[in-house]
């Protein structure tokens, strides 16, 4: 079992939580609730896409998903949010985001989380290689989604998993763990759909970002 956290720790992981959050809703939100005591750990910053690469498109603008993601997380003081990638002009390259990071923080853990559907398309992102070299890479189980059993992640996964929390607080990057969440078949796709078919996504986000989902019908057509 995990040690609690201790608030007086200065020298725990920096973890970034990255994704499209398009829209962000109870599935991202427990993860990272879970995460903060899994991987001892005084805050997790979410980490919102700009303008995706491995992805057709966002369907609702920066502006309007930061604001849903502001209304989520206004009332958790471990929750924070990085808006850097919405700022930046081209791409948003993971690896680019990392590097940053990495200056940021040099010589401390840096985490940088992902789901299990993201995890599978690593060897296709920009500078793959590089990740490892920047960061642990914290994978959340997603329902409906294996890891692999063969290629290049495969290979990648007996380098480099570890099962130990431990691990990611002693190196400063380089290390795989993977976290089975509580299993919340809730994804942004689902969400949208619903949206589109004229029903309400009641109890699957937060009652404050369905409010501005609702005013604004981002995701209508």
């Amino acid at each position: 079992m995990n040690a609690p956290f201790s608030a007086s720790s200065s020298a725990a992981p920096w973890v970034v939580m990255g994704g499209a959050f398009d829209p962000v809703h109870y599935g991202h939100l427990r993860s990272a609730f879970e995460l903060l005591d899994v991987l001892r750990v005084p805050t997790i910053q979410f980490l919102p896409t700009g303008q995706p690469v491995h992805r057709p498109g966002l369907f609702a603008p920066n502006g309007l998903r930061l604001a849903m993601l502001r209304a989520a997380i206004h009332d958790q003081p471990r929750f924070a949010i990085d808006e850097r990638e919405l700022h930046r002009q081209g791409p948003s390259y993971t690896v680019d985001t990392l590097e940053q990071l990495r200056a940021e923080h040099p010589g401390r853990s840096l985490c940088f989380v992902v789901g299990l559907d993201a995890f599978l398309s690593m060897p296709t992102w920009h500078r793959a290689e590089r990740v490892l070299d920047l960061a642990h890479v914290v994978v959340v189980h997603r329902p409906g989604f294996e890891l692999p059993s063969a290629g290049p992640l495969k290979g990648w996964l007996d380098a480099h998993q570890t099962q130990r929390v431990g691990d990611l607080h002693a190196a400063a990057q380089g290390r795989i763990y993977v976290y089975d969440v509580t299993p919340l078949a809730i994804s942004a796709t689902a969400i949208r759909d619903l949206l589109k078919q004229g029903q309400d996504p009641q109890f699957l986000l937060p009652p404050a970002v369905r409010e501005i989902i609702l005013q604004h019908q981002c995701y209508s057509t």
